[in-house]
């Protein structure tokens, strides 16, 4: 319970302060707002300053700041996230539909992740100082400094443009999944790696470990029993982490691979000023950290009774 109401007011802290900091950061951004929101409904060649004026007026651009503040916060309380000022959609539909998106991309990209990087970081712990070990060293640093636009460029032009093999860009098929999802893998993978690596590596060297192997189970036998609920533990608990890493990821990638997610429309909306969109966006993001903290907390209790103490 009180995991519980912990993770209620950081909700709502995290609301209050996502809304605020947005709010102030799209009043402070250089420009004429009402110019931006006007080409982002009629487009840049039909935008003048009639058009821009008549904007201006319908949303009230010129009037105070902290009035307008409020009255999205008080929205907010009721769940309303008002209207996008480009699009006059609901703000809380749009993200809906986007939110799915981006999702269905994370959520293959982590999984992705998971079946590259701790595999691969187990059989290293087991041979620390090894061939393996050493190769995944050097190649989850150099993945791991590889800026994720960089990556997806070197992607597209590798397998896209030269072997054809899958799209650059697009949605609503499976192999357009690819690209964009291996990209994001790649850098989550070799953090894992490295974490699962160093996680077997301890528990391999812990008496429990060799005591098990005397009693007569293979190094196998002893992984599957004993290894990976332990190795697990700081894996989950990185997961939570990873979420911001991952978060940043989808931005760029949907950007680049013209991704239809809540990433893809978040940057749009910040061009076009729209600040009831980038608010209701930044706000899902910053709540869905807290969601995924709460989900990884319980899944560490579950599997490690020591966290609960």
């Amino acid at each position: 319970m009180n995991t519980l109401v912990s993770r209620l007011v950081q909700a709502l802290m995290v609301a209050v302060l996502i809304g605020t900091a947005t709010f102030v950061m799209m009043r402070s951004l250089p420009g004429d707002a009402a110019w931006r929101i006007a080409a982002g409904r009629y487009g840049y060649d039909h935008v003048d300053a009639a058009s821009a004026d008549a904007v201006r007026t319908e949303l009230g651009l010129d009037g105070p700041a902290l009035p307008a503040l409020l009255s999205w916060l008080g929205d907010l309380a009721r769940l309303d996230f008002g209207t996008s000022l480009v699009t006059g959609q609901p703000v809380m539909g749009e993200i809906a539909h986007q939110l799915g998106a981006s999702a269905a991309l994370a959520l293959v990209a982590v999984l992705l992740s998971l079946l590259i990087g701790p595999p691969l970081g187990i059989l290293a712990g087991l041979r620390p100082g090894g061939v393996l070990d050493r190769a995944l060293l050097v190649t989850s640093t150099g993945l791991k400094a590889i800026p994720l636009f960089l990556m997806a460029l070197v992607l597209i032009v590798i397998v896209a443009v030269q072997l054809r093999w899958l799209p650059a860009a697009g949605h609503g098929e499976a192999r357009h999944f690819i690209l964009p999802s291996l990209t994001l893998a790649l850098g989550l993978a070799a953090v894992n790696a490295r974490i699962t690596r160093d996680a077997m590596a301890r528990i391999a060297g812990m008496p429990f470990w060799r005591f098990s192997q005397w009693k007569g189970l293979t190094e196998r036998q002893t992984l599957m029993r004993h290894g990976l609920r332990n190795v697990s533990v700081p894996l989950i608990t990185y997961l939570g982490l990873q979420f911001v890493t991952l978060v940043e990821g989808v931005i760029v990638i949907e950007s680049v691979f013209g991704w239809p997610g809540i990433g893809h429309a978040l940057v749009h909306a910040i061009f076009s000023r729209d600040v009831p969109m980038v608010q209701g966006t930044a706000l899902v993001l910053g709540l869905g950290f807290v969601l995924v903290n709460a989900v990884i907390d319980l899944a560490v209790r579950r599997l490690d009774p020591r966290a609960a103490a």
